[in-house]
């Protein structure tokens, strides 16, 4: 009996350690799987973690690479426009060399055309004088008596090679008289195309004066959006975002004044071309109709002042022979008060320089000159500089004219645009160049 329920007991036992250790196993177990589990989820979370920074550097990688283009292609346009800046600011330096080589060399033509003109207009009178007493006083005939009346053969060879000294004195001066006309014809020319590209020159200059302003602004403009984009710091870049805006507006503001400029001088032109239509005859009778109101300085002289002259003044016929010119004002700068002059005065010289020069050219010309002013005459003023030419339509006195010119005061086109004054204090020295 006794060994019967130690077997029992044993049994039981047995049962209860089996099923403990099932307990245990299975805890075991579901410890693992949990842990498994634990573990496969914390790899997927690491590994997300991971992809997601990832593509956070690609991003600031690409922004990164973005903005150093941006910066590149910024440095490309500064370095471009600072390019072309330097061009203009190189050819404004050029032109200017040149306008002064120009000037000075247009100084010295000016000065030996002085020169000649003095010379011939000297043998002019000296050769005028010599025909007139050929005509009154039968040169030949004295010449013919004196060699017959001579008392001995070695008194007419005597007076014979005095005849001959005097004939080759005329003809050397005549020859002299050839060449200075000969040379200061080309130093006129020489001189005339020195001025035509002084003109140019100038006008280029100013063409690009307008467009360096605005190719500075525009590399203001680069400037600033290269600084901006170099610029980390959000409020500095917002600074120079703001002044890049005002730099843009600024530009803005340059070419839009560079295009009104240009539409100016393209108006300017274009009323200067029209001007040219005019004639004297036209510019005579519209001088006509202006109030003969007299000058103060020219009241102190007479009381009386004489009626205006609409017509031109008779004058002597000239002695001498003149060159014949062409009735264009094409050899001189459009819109210059020489281009003005002939346009008006179209028996004026081709190349007789500044304003300043002509009463010396047309002297040298054979053309009179003097101090009295006649209608259809060409006022020539001389102020040591450039001076300055117009065509009188109108006279009361000495001291009181009209005139039709261009470039008075930046005015290109042809008119009369100061009706009554006094020439005598306008600009200089006054002469007038007769047209016979």
């Amino acid at each position: 009996m006794q060994h019967y329920i130690f077997k029992k007991f044993v049994i039981l036992v047995s049962v209860l350690l089996e099923r403990e250790n099932y307990l245990m196993k299975k805890k075991l177990f579901a410890t693992i799987l949990l842990s498994t589990v634990a573990l496969s989820q914390g790899a997927v979370v690491a590994g997300v973690s991971a992809d997601s920074t990832d593509d956070k550097i690609a991003a600031q990688d690409n922004k990164i690479n973005s903005i150093n283009q941006q910066q590149q292609s910024a440095q490309a346009q500064v370095d471009q426009i600072q390019g072309q800046v330097s061009e203009i600011k190189q050819q404004q330096e050029n032109l200017q060399a040149e306008n002064d080589r120009l000037n000075e060399e247009s100084e010295r033509l000016s000065a030996e055309i002085d020169e000649l003109s003095k010379n011939i207009v000297a043998r002019q009178e000296s050769l005028a004088n010599q025909a007139r007493s050929a005509q009154t006083t039968g040169t030949a005939t004295s010449y013919i008596n004196a060699i017959v009346s001579s008392g001995s053969l070695t008194e007419a060879i005597s007076r014979i090679s005095a005849m001959n000294e005097i004939a080759d004195a005329n003809n050397k001066m005549l020859q002299e008289q050839k060449r200075d006309k000969e040379e200061i014809a080309q130093k006129q020319k020489e001189n005339n195309d020195a001025i035509n590209t002084v003109i140019a020159n100038k006008q280029q200059l100013e063409d690009d004066a307008q467009a360096l302003s605005t190719k500075e602004a525009e590399l203001k403009v680069a400037q600033l959006n290269l600084a901006a984009e170099k610029s980390s710091a959000e409020n500095e870049k917002n600074a120079l975002l703001q002044q890049k805006a005002e730099a843009e507006k600024a530009a803005a503001a340059a070419a839009a004044a560079e295009a009104a400029y240009r539409a100016k001088q393209k108006e300017q032109q274009a009323a200067v071309k029209a001007s040219a239509n005019t004639t004297l005859q036209a510019q005579v009778q519209a001088a006509a109709q202006t109030p003969a109101t007299t000058p103060a300085a020219a009241q102190t002289q007479a009381v009386a002042q004489p009626a205006v002259q609409t017509q031109a003044a008779a004058a002597p016929a000239a002695t001498t022979s003149r060159p014949n010119y062409s009735s264009s004002a094409s050899s001189y700068p459009v819109g210059e008060c020489t281009w003005g002059a002939k346009t008006l005065a179209p028996w004026a010289g081709d190349y007789w320089g500044n304003g300043g020069q002509w009463a010396a050219s047309a002297a040298a010309a054979g053309f009179r000159t003097g101090s009295q002013p006649q209608v259809g005459a060409i006022a020539c003023w001389n102020d040591g500089g450039y001076g300055h030419v117009a065509v009188v339509t109108a006279v009361q006195s000495t001291t009181s004219i009209q005139v039709s010119e261009s470039n008075y005061n930046g005015i290109r086109s042809i008119g009369n645009y100061r009706g009554w004054f006094n020439p005598t204090t306008a600009q200089g020295t006054v002469t007038y160049i007769y047209p016979n």
